[in-house]
């Protein structure tokens, strides 16, 4: 059900749990410091315990609420690029709850770049914010994809699609090397080129959300698209392609002619779509020779997390 901002920071200070708008997916929030409301944020999505929660602010003060020892560097990361999709891992205050952090000694933060949300957390304090879907599936972008996983009863905060369309950047600050646990909308090369030091990637880490366990997949079937394969009308197949021409394409083909900014909004959404259009199987030109784009790095994740092994 549709509620006004009024009515989300109500339900969120009640300690429930409302779908909010931010510029990468819709989250799922609920008050930072509540262990209840966060338990029920499992609850609801069916998320693994295992899996840290990303804590949202609204100014870089509140970042002094949940982290110690934080670094220069940390704080020039946020007046740069807060508010915005990047999210820091940092060593945790005691008083951080554990279900947060998943008991680990860090917590990952950021600050989102939608008004709407910076009004409620403004109101409300910090909150947990999960990607709004079921566990394991794809990320919702807009509130229709948030009632196709949980029908009419989970409140929603209508702040319209989202702008970037995946889950933000996620940098442990917290040891060095610093290192992209997550790749995102703002790039390891944007990240390094910014402090002036090499960044390491390692996208398996327990530290980051979203790195170890099944994400993002749709009912259809993922799969990278072999060169050899012919690209027809099927009413089993959908093709995404985004770099090589094909002549002729059929009507359940989307090509998006290297605008990568697209294809990531866009690529969850189609995984939705392709599943009430009732395609049995997806098919993703890969990303051989393509040109160079920030985007394409966290793209080819989000698809590796979905692809059927």
């Amino acid at each position: 059900m549709i509620v006004d901002l009024k009515k989300a920071i109500s339900l969120i200070r009640d300690g429930d749990v409302v779908a909010i708008p931010t510029e990468t997916v819709y989250g799922l929030a609920g008050d930072a410091k509540n262990a209840l409301a966060v338990q029920k944020i499992f609850n609801t999505k069916g998320r693994p315990a295992d899996n840290p929660l990303i804590v949202h602010i609204s100014s870089i003060d509140q970042l002094h609420n949940f982290a110690e020892s934080i670094p220069d560097d940390a704080l020039q990361l946020a007046d740069k690029f807060w508010p915005g999709p990047l999210t820091l891992i940092l060593k945790r205050k005691p008083a951080v709850l554990d279900i947060v952090t998943a008991g680990l000694d860090t917590v990952a933060i950021r600050m989102p770049n939608h008004p709407i949300a910076l009004k409620l957390i403004q109101k409300t304090g910090a909150v947990t914010a999960p990607s709004a879907n079921r566990s394991g599936k794809p990320s919702p972008t807009n509130p229709e994809h948030i009632k196709q996983d949980y029908g009419t009863n989970l409140p929603i905060l209508d702040g319209g699609k989202a702008d970037v369309g995946i889950e933000s950047t996620v940098l442990d600050l917290s040891e060095r090397p610093y290192r992209i646990l997550r790749p995102g909308a703002i790039s390891k090369e944007e990240l390094s080129s910014f402090l002036g030091q090499p960044i390491e990637t390692e996208t398996a880490n327990r530290k980051s959300p979203g790195t170890r366990h099944t994400h993002y997949k749709p009912t259809a079937s993922v799969k990278w698209l072999d060169e050899r394969q012919s690209i027809i009308k099927s009413h089993k197949t959908f093709y995404i392609l985004h770099h090589k021409e094909f002549a002729n394409l059929p009507e359940n083909a989307i090509h998006f002619r290297e605008n990568y900014q697209e294809f990531a909004r866009l690529l969850y959404d189609l995984y939705r779509t392709a599943d009430q259009k009732g395609f049995s199987q997806i098919l993703i030109e890969p990303f051989t020779n393509s040109p160079s784009h920030p985007l394409i790095d966290a793209i080819i994740n989000r698809i590796q997390h979905s692809v059927n092994k």
